[in-house]
């Protein structure tokens, strides 16, 4: 067989294998038992102390994700392997947790082994498996069914489908949970803060932004050619125009000045007032970041002038800040 013949029949199977899982997580959307379902998130609702997932083998790897989409939605949560379990962790588990164990087939010995004692500390049970009638269904307070007629596998054998519809059955929960909760987008930024969304809604300009004498400022009254000055030594392109109580007045940047050379020639007599930005962009220090670059892109700019309620000047901020703190 050729190499053609090799790739075109790859492909077909991987379509057929997820055409077969999609159309798992379509018929478990069909079945989904509402009671029990709408059970678990209210026992996962009203857990005063964690929720601890465990199980085994593929059924362990859906369980630690899981646990994982539990807790960065608003339902502490953590794996515990239940072999594990067996040999000491078990003292993780309190009276207060709901327990969520995963087999598909529902006989996994390591569970059952464990059960009767979680029973026995009176944390609540849920079992997600694929079997209602199983030893491990029957132990549970509630059961998930996620049953599928078959494997993607072509043997029927691997966990495929079952393991794809389990792990959509742990992302229904979770969500379900988050959406009762009323958790927000700043809730999951809060716990993902190294990531992009957390950059940008836990970020204030106040933490980016340039203070002190990195700020170039100049006084009502001052020449164009010492202004000039003040934003060569700043760098950041610009100088911010006060009055005597720091009160902004206006902005001048360097594109204003090839402006102004343009147009004049000989700049050594004019004043700053007379060229500078009447309406500078502005914003104040306890404002997102990303409100901060949003300002940027609409008008266009590169800087912006941090002032408080009283338009006192209290910051500056480049474009360039906003690049290094990674908020754009």
């Amino acid at each position: 067989m050729n190499d053609t013949a090799n790739c075109d029949g790859a492909i077909a199977l991987g379509r057929e294998v997820l055409l077969h899982e999609a159309q798992a997580v379509r018929d478990l959307a069909d079945t989904l038992d509402a009671p029990h379902f709408g059970k678990a998130v209210e026992m996962l609702l009203n857990c005063k102390g964690r929720v601890v997932v465990s199980g085994v083998g593929k059924s362990g790897h859906i369980g630690r994700k899981l646990a994982a989409t539990l807790a960065s939605t608003g339902t502490p949560a953590f794996f515990v392997h239940a072999a594990e379990a067996a040999h000491g962790d078990l003292g993780m588990i309190t009276v207060d947790d709901v327990v969520i164990g995963i087999s598909y087939s529902g006989t996994s010995n390591e569970l059952l082994t464990i059960v009767p004692i979680i029973k026995r500390e009176g944390a609540k049970f849920i079992s997600i498996t694929g079997n209602p009638e199983s030893s491990l269904a029957r132990h549970a307070d509630v059961n998930l069914n996620v049953h599928v007629p078959f494997e993607a596998c072509p043997l029927n054998l691997a966990p495929t489908s079952s393991t794809t519809a389990t792990l959509a059955m742990g992302d229904a929960l979770a969500v379900a949970c988050m959406h009762a909760k009323g958790f927000t987008k700043e809730d999951f930024a809060r716990s993902h803060p190294g990531g992009a969304l957390g950059r940008k809604l836990l970020t204030h300009v106040k933490d980016v932004m340039r203070t002190g004498e990195e700020v170039p400022v100049v006084l009502s009254g001052t020449t164009v050619l010492e202004a000039t000055r003040e934003i060569t030594k700043k760098h950041i392109g610009m100088t911010a125009v006060v009055d005597g109580d720091k009160k902004v007045l206006g902005i001048f940047t360097e594109g204003d000045l090839r402006r102004l050379i343009e147009q004049r020639g000989d700049i050594r007599g004019v004043k700053i007032d007379e060229v500078m930005t009447r309406t500078p962009a502005t914003i104040e220090p306890e404002a997102m970041a990303a409100s901060a670059a949003k300002i940027i892109d609409e008008r266009m700019i590169n800087q912006l002038l941090v002032i408080d309620g009283e338009r006192h000047l209290v910051g500056a901020l480049h474009i360039h800040d906003l690049m290094t703190s990674k908020v754009i």
